[in-house]
């Protein structure tokens, strides 16, 4: 009996733990670097540019303003996605010390890693940028400007932010606000839908320029818009699709695609295009990184 007894406070104390933790509210934020106010060229984007190390401190400030804006909206928990470049980029000591960051690759689910662990109720994306496939945006490209010319899962075009709204919607996890330069904020309107919050914090110009807003301004933005965003989450849908999902990626150079054709789950379907076709986004996204970030030199 007494062990009955025991038995069930421990499944009561578990049950009631379990529900606490679904009352709290979970935001994940995935952070870019080409759409932070006045970036424009490689020069902000990679250790070899001169002003790198500045663009390091905007780009953490503007993440620092969506974690302002979600806890100051009632967000429980904040999980911080660095996902530009060598994915070590923000400076996680500016970052509270109840928010934890990932860093560095390779992640199977790239931009997205983490969003996994479950319980999250919705997604921001900072600093995006528009995909290889727009008419328009500063540094526009998807996943790689060096490699690909395109990439579309079912036949519709798929930029970074819709391929990263798919693997959250996966996860049953809807996009809620997303900022970038006015092509990023337009383009992810359109794809995704579901009315997200966009902070515009640049205009292009062309590819390499464009109009900016002040730093301290987009920061402002950004946060007012993230509480927004959160105010009324339960308007959000996760942008979901079903599989079977046919992934095709199109390279800038004819030789990848004639090798890819080589494994047996690849179908090359022109001279640069290569299709596979998984179960869902996950295994899709495996893929994907596998294919543009495999080299046979990698060490250790």
């Amino acid at each position: 009996m007494k062990k009955t007894i025991i038995a069930a406070i421990c499944a009561l104390t578990a049950s009631t733990a379990m529900a606490q933790d679904d009352d709290k509210l979970k935001i994940y934020i995935s952070v870019d670097l080409e759409g932070i106010a006045g970036a424009v060229t490689g020069e902000q984007l990679g250790p070899g540019g001169f002003e790198y190390n500045r663009f390091r401190e905007f780009a953490t400030a503007e993440a620092l303003a969506a974690v302002e804006g979600a806890f100051e909206a009632g967000a429980d928990e904040v999980l911080v996605s660095d996902s530009h470049g060598n994915g070590q980029n923000l400076l996680i000591e500016k970052f509270p010390e109840n928010v934890k960051v990932i860093r560095s690759w390779p992640r199977k689910l790239g931009m997205m890693q983490g969003i996994e662990e479950g319980g999250f109720d919705g997604a921001i994306f900072i600093g995006y940028h528009s995909s290889t496939n727009y008419m328009s945006g500063v540094r526009a490209h998807t996943k790689s400007s060096a490699d690909l010319t395109g990439l579309w899962l079912n036949g519709k075009v798929a930029g970074e932010s819709y391929f990263n709204a798919a693997i959250a919607g996966h996860y049953g996890v809807p996009i809620i606000m997303i900022s970038g330069d006015d092509a990023a904020v337009k383009e992810a309107q359109e794809t995704i839908g579901n009315g997200l919050e966009g902070a515009v914090v640049k205009w292009n110009y062309s590819f390499h320029s464009a109009k900016n807003l002040h730093p301290t301004a987009a920061q402002k933005l950004i946060k007012e818009k993230t509480i927004a965003a959160i105010n009324r989450i339960d308007d959000f849908e996760p942008m979901k699709i079903e599989g079977p999902i046919t992934m095709d990626i199109s390279f800038k150079n004819y030789r990848v695609s004639e090798m890819l054709d080589w494994l047996p789950q690849m179908e090359r379907i022109d001279s640069h295009t290569i299709r596979y076709v998984g179960p869902n986004m996950p295994e899709v996204s495996a893929i994907s990184t596998v294919i543009t970030s495999y080299n046979i030199n990698l060490a250790p």
